[in-house]
């Protein structure tokens, strides 16, 4: 069910109320899905029925995209803000310890909850925080720049290139491997989730200086990483492994940055295993 719900959170001056949308489907132990920056939680529509199958799955819209609202004046996007407001959105739901599977800055806020001890167990697909300084940098351009170019192109025009495979490639491809494969009326959605997207450049800003170089100690880790991932290169992936030496480390054939909709059952078989008791 697609839903919003609004809770306290701690602040110096006091709780302040922050609102999140979310949709949920399945039964089983709780799964919560974080995408990334500039997305919204219909990311992972490609594999959430699969994932409702064996988990409560819970895909929110972080604070700022889709259909959340902004975090409260003064509130920094950064990973000590945004954490804990995860961690009381579960709360409010009657959530304790989800599974949470995260993708780019969900990754690195996946990890971050897993630090944190306010997990079960840890995916996190193409995680961000693992970049040398050259590598963040082309990232972020990047990110502008698919932002400006969102925010340039009038809505009839987006949505006369989602019709053909070839306008989704120019829409999406630097996200995913085979954007063809999106339809058109996610490109469409999606695109403009990006340039509505209230809490970009905040969030962007918070992650200038953010590196991950903690260890995740008493959770199990999988980190993922598409072998065609343009944004946030797969070697990242072994910097990760030596972050997390204890976390398991797979590759996603054919897939990019985005890879739920590249390989829907091979990105679902990593998060519902990712998510199983050790044997």
């Amino acid at each position: 069910m697609s839903a919003q719900i609004s809770f306290p959170v701690e602040s110096p001056g006091g709780p302040r109320t922050v609102t999140l949308a979310y949709e949920r489907r399945g039964r089983g132990e709780p799964l919560l899905l974080l995408h990334g920056i500039g997305h919204h939680w219909q990311a992972w529509e490609p594999v959430l029925d699969v994932l409702a199958t064996e988990r409560d799955v819970i895909a929110v819209d972080l604070p700022g995209f889709g259909a959340s609202p902004g975090l409260p004046e003064g509130y920094r996007y950064d990973l000590g803000t945004v954490a804990p407001v995860l961690g009381a959105f579960c709360a409010a739901l009657g959530v304790e310890r989800p599974h949470v599977a995260g993708n780019s800055l969900g990754g690195l806020l996946a990890l971050e909850l897993g630090r944190e001890k306010l997990v079960r167990s840890v995916t996190a697909l193409s995680p961000a925080g693992f970049w040398s300084e050259a590598e963040r940098r082309y990232a972020f351009a990047t990110l502008r720049a698919m932002r400006a170019a969102a925010l340039a192109m009038p809505v009839p025009l987006i949505e006369r290139l989602s019709r053909s495979a070839a306008g989704r490639t120019a829409l999406t491809s630097t996200i995913y491997a085979r954007p063809g494969r999106r339809s058109p009326e996610a490109a469409v959605a999606e695109t403009l989730a990006l340039r509505e997207a209230t809490g970009f450049h905040q969030t962007l800003a918070s992650g200038g200086s953010v590196l991950f170089t903690d260890d995740v100690p008493a959770v199990p880790v999988t980190v993922a990483w598409g072998s065609r991932d343009r944004l946030l290169l797969r070697r990242q992936g072994v910097r990760a492994k030596r972050v997390v030496p204890g976390a398991r480390l797979v590759r996603l054939p054919g897939c990019g940055h985005v890879p739920m909709n590249d390989d829907p059952a091979l990105v679902s078989r990593v998060i519902l295993d990712g998510s199983r008791p050790a044997a």
